[in-house]
Parts: C-alpha cells; sequence; structure tokens
C-alpha cells in the first residue's frame, strides 16, 4: 500500500511562489504518471499537472507557464514549483497517481490572499 505525504504549503500573496513536494512511503516505479491534484472550499477536486514516466508533462490550462512539475523516482518524490501565484489557486493541494489512484493524503493547504 502506497501513502503519499504532501508539503510546503503556506500563505502567499499574490504574485508569490511556493514550492510542494510529496513523498511516497511505497514504492512509486517510474511505470506511473504522477499528478498534482487541488480541491477548492465547495468544488471538486482537480487534476493541475501530471508527469509521466518519460517525464512528458501536461497542465490545466490556467496553470500553463507558472506551475512546473517534477518527478525524482530515486527518491519517490513528485515536486509542484508554483511561480506567479493568484488568489484562485487557493486550494488544498494532493499528489497521487493518474487514472488508478492510491488512498489520498491529507494535502497541503495553499492560500493566496489579494
Amino acid at each position: 500500500q502506497v501513502q503519499f505525504e504532501e508539503s510546503g504549503g503556506g500563505l502567499v500573496q499574490s504574485g508569490g511562489s511556493l514550492r510542494l513536494s510529496c513523498t511516497a512511503s511505497g514504492s512509486i516505479t517510474d511505470t506511473y504518471a504522477l499528478g498534482w491534484f487541488r480541491q477548492a472550499p465547495g468544488q471538486q477536486r482537480e487534476l493541475v499537472a501530471r508527469v509521466f514516466s518519460g517525464f512528458r508533462t501536461n497542465y490545466k490550462e490556467s496553470v500553463k507557464g507558472r506551475f512546473t512539475i517534477s518527478r525524482d523516482n530515486a527518491k519517490n518524490t513528485l515536486y509542484l514549483q508554483m511561480n506567479s501565484l493568484k488568489p484562485d489557486d487557493t486550494a488544498v493541494y494532493y499528489c497521487n497517481t493518474v487514472g488508478p489512484t492510491f488512498p489520498w493524503g491529507q494535502g497541503t493547504q495553499v492560500t493566496v490572499s489579494s
């Protein structure tokens, strides 16, 4: 069973940056596509960015050019560099595999003030 632990969230002003990290307690083989998801209050969880086993990436349109996802398979760690943050980015951020998912972690809160 794989468990995820997210960290790096916080409170920042609009235009600021944060770097999120996610470590997996079990072995995540490099065959899994990994993603960052977020859930704002009253909204459904959505996929923000994903990275495939070959390191190809894709992003939700609203974060393109601002967010960068990366993975370190040797460390079982996933990252999300977030720049030029906007109030609409405020949410709890989670990581997981894309497609079939493992149990969700606690997530990390990102709050962007205007």
